[in-house]
Order: C-alpha cells, then structure tokens, then sequence
C-alpha cells in the first residue's frame, strides 16, 4: 500500500511529509524544492486489541505505544504542480510518473490563500484556495485520460479480433498505473455505455472516473493556524461538500513530534493534547503554548494523523487483524505478544490472511479459529477489523 502527497509548489507537501514519516527533507520557501520525490514510513494509527487482553504487546512489524498500534505504511512526498503538468510543464512529468503506484492520494493546499498556483508567495488571503482542488484534479485527470487515449484503438482492435476479456485485457495494459479489475469494472458500470461506442468525451469521462476509483484523493487543508485559514476552510466545504476535507497544521505535527523525539514532552500522533515532561526554554513554551492554543484545542489535533487514518481506513476500507500461533499466551514461536498486525482489505478471508504470511501457510491451509470465540473459522469467513486469529495448516 502506498500514499502519495501531492499539491502544488511551497503548500507544504514536503513538510506534511517530514512530520508524517519526522523525516528532514529540504523544505524552502519558494517552487520546486522537491525535485526528487521524497519516500518514507508513516504509521496509521488503531487502538490495539492489547489492552481488551490484557497483555503487553512485543510487536514486530509494526509498534504498540500506550494502547495505540501503529502500523507501518510507504508514502512519497513528489514534485509540485502545476497547471499543465500533464504537458509536462513544471516537472509534471515526472510528478505524474511519482504517483503511479499510490493507492491513496493526501492533496495538501494552502487553506491561507498565501501561495498561487504556481507556488509564489503572497499575503494571506490573496488566492482561492478553491482553484488549487479543480486544477489539481484536472491535471490528474487529463494525465490519465491522455495516456489512455494514447492506446485506447489500438485495445479495442486487439479485444476485438482477439475475442478477449476488455477488463482482463485493459488491467494488464495499465497494471503501471496502479489499476485492478475491481476499478475498471466499477468505472464501466457507471459510465452506462458500450465501449465501441465511446467518443472522446466518453473516454475521458472513463478515465476521470477510473482515476477517481482508483487514486481517490483527500484533501488537507494545510496552514490552518493562519487566522485566514479557518474562513477559507469553510469556503472548501461549501463548495465542494462531496470531498473529505481535514484541517491541518503540518509544521504543528512535525515539532511536537520532534519534540516527543527529543523527550522534551510525551505526545502520541493524532492526539489533541501532549504532556510537558522537563523545564523548557521560553521559546520552547511559546511555541507549545501556541500550538495548543490555536490547533490542539481549536480542531482536537493536528490533522496529519488524522489524514493518514482516513485515508487507510475511510477511504481504502482496510482492517486490522492480529495473527497469533498460540492462543492462550496470544504470542508466536519465539514468545512475542500479538507480533504482528496486519492491514487487510474489509472482505478479506482467514485464507488471504495466511498468504499475507507466507505463501507456505496458505497452501497448507487447513481452517483458523478466532481467538474470542474459540470457533473454527472457514476459509471463506469474512475477517473482521481486530480480530486475532490462529491459523490451522498442515506442511
């Protein structure tokens, strides 16, 4: 699973990044910092099934932090856009190339109206925030909808003199894209029209759509602690009521993380407070002071976290299931408690679980059982989100 920041010049994409992942990528104040795209860790964040057990985690593959799993996810910080991107103006080629594989995409703008679209600095208040969601989107679109274009006679011709599967077919021409059969069919069945029928606008209305399935977008409206913010917050939900649209204050997230890094206070990811845990320097204080303030008690956190959980949980439907090998002491071979939490999509089955293990476990598979319940669970049983399981095979 991968998650792309996208969003034009100078929004603070590379320092959403940076507070994500408390990475130090370059972050300057004016257009295309970010040449080369920026790839980290960040970890979305669920309540772990650890305290409901009674038992300290000794997690592997992700990390329990006071009741709190947080499991690790790919996220690429890629260059600006701007319009015309998809005629490769800007570095929108490359841009466009960044994000191919993203499952998700976090839009962060200016909510302060303080940069244009081409990412020049200006006073608050100076931009509709507003332009930088249509251009954006547009610029997406079109990016999908010409390289379709690019071949769409040329796989009608083939499917058709073939006698083959268009959604088959098509998957595998634009796997590079990040495409599942799952999306093209969904993309078809609401266009509503035969596909040797379609003109030009019915082709890129396809490839909009396919877009919208499968790089689904959310939208942080970054710098919410500028005064001008908050108004211009609500201009974004008014016009677009449809969109998921998050307040953020990623220069907020990234120093109380650093911060907690530091052990100059205790602040968990997501959280609308922290705690101070040594003096502090007057600048230190101010800063906290603000931030709590003008973010903590204001929109209950920060955003980014926020951003993250929505974007996994909300928007790509994923659950989280715990694996165990024993389960009366819920750990695995070597003695670790709930080792491992796996994200799994929300029709997973105990048989997609085993080959998310090891491919082994699923060949052998022989039935699960769910820890809670004691049952015996079928290959075909719907996981749920926390649920903790043993898996039954045979070498």
């Amino acid at each position: 699973m991968e998650i792309g920041i996208v969003g034009k010049p100078n929004a603070g994409k590379t320092t959403f990044f940076n507070a994500a992942t408390l990475s130090n990528a370059t972050v300057a104040n004016y257009p295309f910092t970010t040449i080369e795209a920026n790839v980290g860790i960040t970890f979305v964040k669920t309540k772990c099934v650890c305290r409901e057990f009674g038992v300290k985690c000794s997690p592997k593959n992700s990390k329990c932090i006071n009741g709190y799993r947080f499991i690790p996810i790919k996220i690429i910080d890629v260059a600006g856009l701007v319009p015309d991107a998809h005629k490769g103006r800007g570095l929108g080629n490359k841009f466009l190339d960044d994000i191919r594989k993203a499952d998700v995409l976090i839009h962060v703008i200016d909510a302060s109206g303080s940069t244009d679209e081409e990412g020049r600095v200006y006073k608050p208040g100076s931009y509709d925030v507003t332009k930088d969601v249509i251009f954006l989107e547009r610029e997406i679109d079109l990016w999908f909808f010409n390289i379709i274009k690019k071949h769409w006679e040329k796989i009608l011709r083939k499917i058709k003199g073939e006698n083959l599967d268009f959604v088959k077919y098509f998957t595998e021409k634009f796997s590079g894209l990040g495409v599942r059969e799952e999306h093209v069919r969904k993309a078809l069945t609401m266009i509503k029209k035969d596909i040797y029928n379609f003109d030009e606008n019915d082709l890129f209305e396809f490839s909009k759509t396919l877009r919208e399935i499968s790089k689904p977008i959310i939208i942080a409206a970054n710098k919410i602690d500028i005064d001008i913010s908050e108004e211009n917050l609500k201009i974004l939900k008014k016009r677009f009521p449809d969109k998921i649209i998050i307040p953020v204050s990623a220069l907020a997230e990234y120093v109380l993380r650093k911060y907690d890094k530091e052990r100059k206070i205790e602040y968990i990811p997501g959280e609308s407070s922290f705690k101070i845990l040594k003096k502090l320097s007057e600048k230190d204080m101010k800063i906290l002071n603000f931030i709590e303030k003008n973010i903590l008690k204001k929109y209950k956190s920060t955003g980014v976290q926020d951003c993250i959980n929505v974007a996994v949980f909300d928007v790509l439907k994923k659950i989280v299931v715990y694996p165990v090998e024993n389960e009366n002491s819920l750990t695995d071979k070597h003695g670790n408690v709930l080792p491992d939490a796996f994200l799994m999509n929300k029709d997973a089955t105990p048989l997609d679980l085993a080959y998310k293990i090891h491919s082994d476990l699923a060949k052998g598979f022989i039935a699960a059982i769910d820890i809670r319940t004691k049952k015996r669970l079928s290959k075909e049983y719907k996981l749920k989100d926390g649920d903790v399981i043993k898996i039954y095979f045979k070498l």
